[in-house]
């Protein structure tokens, strides 16, 4: 599923918004991540905590929305935009590629509760591709 112009400017546009909430986003999109997915724990098991609102929890969430905002910058052109953390998380890190479809639906929702009244159905769809995009262009590497 590819993004239309449309879906890129509805990406931007709901990006635009977060006016100093990304890290508290992000933060919130990774310890519902944790939750819901504890499975998803076996990642972090070298942080002192990670537990919700912990410093690792929170460091990490505004970590994830840095390199959001950077896919968003690179909206174009996510494979090679992203190359380099594709290869960090498919090399040293290791990480299970349907973990980036886990956080992209922990992501979705964190912005669908921040945003409840420009979050439409055309947003939701906007965003879902976007970030099912980053999720393949995070694979990338793992070929």
């Amino acid at each position: 599923m590819s993004l239309t112009a449309e879906d890129k400017a509805l990406v931007k546009t709901i990006w635009g918004k977060l006016n100093g909430k990304a890290d508290a986003i992000g933060a919130e999109a990774l310890e519902r991540m944790l939750i819901v997915y504890p499975t998803t724990k076996a990642y972090f098991a070298h942080w002192p905590d990670i537990s919700p609102g912990s410093e690792s929890v929170r460091s990490h969430g505004k970590t994830i929305m840095a390199a959001v905002a950077d896919a968003v910058g690179k909206i174009d052109n996510l494979v090679d935009g992203l190359s380099d953390l594709s290869e960090l998380h498919a090399t040293k890190l290791r990480i299970d590629p349907s973990n980036f479809e886990i956080l992209s639906l922990s992501l979705v929702m964190s912005l669908a509760r921040e945003f409840q009244s420009d979050f439409t159905p055309e947003v939701h769809t906007a965003m879902s591709k976007f970030f099912e995009a980053v999720s393949t262009a995070l694979t990338d590497k793992y070929k």
